[in-house]
């Protein structure tokens, strides 16, 4: 006879779509093996083409849970390393009522799972989620998260400084009713970047709720060099730039602060070597800037770790600019061709 489901602490599929993670990704795996959740775990994870030990140590975790009853680890592959395609595969493979989203380098604090499972319950939301902290594990890594955690480095994002709980337009990673992913028909994979915005604003369509707390938590690891942080963040103002073009009235002065500041500092180069001294006050009020918001993101982090925040600070900021002026339009193009309207329920308006 088959055990009745536990309504209070249903099941739950963990997702993670992971490439190149060997330094991360078994204490990420262990992170959601250890939750303080009462129901049944699985954990797929979407195996991009590896070029380290990733598929190694996934292998492993397999292994290792094999023999567990309510919390074992799958995968499956991602032969295009693409993160919407890797997230759909794990969709598809995982069996359980909620989805959990989680990344190769994400660790969850203890209680996320069933933090998020009853603000699903309380809210009724499609989707929740939290606050990315970011932890660094050395000076470098600590001077990026003390840039992503401040005001001067991402300006109000809720889910890097922290909000008040409520309705929001997207979350971090995110924990999901199967139905709505299935409603929607799950990620659009032409969306490289910023396909959590893209899916949440297709369930925001159709009537579903998206449901930000500060409750829940997931402790990030920054990129571990400037060549790193910079790509990343040249691919989140490139993404950014689509998204805009995408969905008209989606931009705010938030995101088109690095753009004008990327402008303006070069013309005040160029207007300071060729024309006159003046022009160097803009990059030079730029540098003080950055240097002072520099301080209060550093207290009580080391000396070597206080003195590379600017650098930090500069690189998002220049390289988020320069990734959305350089962003094709043929790229916004294709992506707009491969729109998905929202799926209402069939017993929803």
């Amino acid at each position: 006879m088959n055990a009745k489901p536990d309504v209070r602490h249903p099941a739950v599929s963990v997702i993670m779509p992971v490439l190149d993670e060997e330094r991360h990704l078994r204490g990420a795996v262990q992170a959601i093996l250890a939750q303080e959740y009462a129901g049944e775990l699985e954990v797929v994870i979407a195996l991009g083409p590896s070029k380290d030990r990733t598929d190694e140590i996934a292998a492993q975790l397999v292994a290792e849970t094999a023999s567990s009853e309510n919390k074992r680890v799958h995968t499956v592959p991602n032969p295009t390393g693409r993160t919407p395609a890797a997230l759909n595969a794990a969709i598809k493979a995982s069996r359980h009522p909620i989805v959990v989203r989680v990344d190769g380098h994400g660790m969850l604090s203890p209680n996320y799972i069933a933090t998020a499972v009853r603000l699903l319950a309380e809210t009724g939301a499609m989707n929740v989620g939290g606050i990315m902290h970011a932890e660094g594990e050395n000076a470098w890594e600590d001077a990026v998260a003390a840039a992503m955690t401040s005001k001067i480095g991402v300006g109000n994002a809720a889910f890097h400084t922290g909000g008040e709980a409520g309705p929001a337009d997207t979350v971090y990673l995110g924990v999901f009713r199967r139905e709505a992913l299935e409603q929607q028909g799950g990620y659009n994979e032409e969306f490289v970047r910023a396909q959590d915005w893209e899916l949440n604003f297709r369930i925001r369509e159709a009537g579903g709720l998206i449901w930000f707390s500060p409750e829940l938590r997931v402790s990030y690891r920054p990129r571990p060099s400037v060549k790193a942080l910079a790509k990343q963040y040249k691919d989140y103002g490139r993404w950014r730039h689509v998204v805009a073009r995408y969905h008209e009235g989606s931009i705010n002065l938030r995101y088109l602060a690095p753009p004008t500041a990327v402008c303006a500092i070069a013309a005040g180069i160029v207007v300071g070597a060729l024309v006159t001294p003046f022009g160097f006050v803009v990059p030079g009020g730029y540098l003080a800037a950055i240097v002072a918001g520099s301080l209060p993101a550093g207290k009580g982090l080391s000396l070597k770790a206080r003195l590379q925040i600017p650098v930090a600070l500069a690189t998002m900021h220049m390289s988020w600019g320069y990734g959305f002026l350089t962003s094709p339009k043929a790229l916004a193009k294709r992506v707009i061709a491969s729109r998905r309207p929202a799926v209402l329920s069939s017993t929803g308006s």
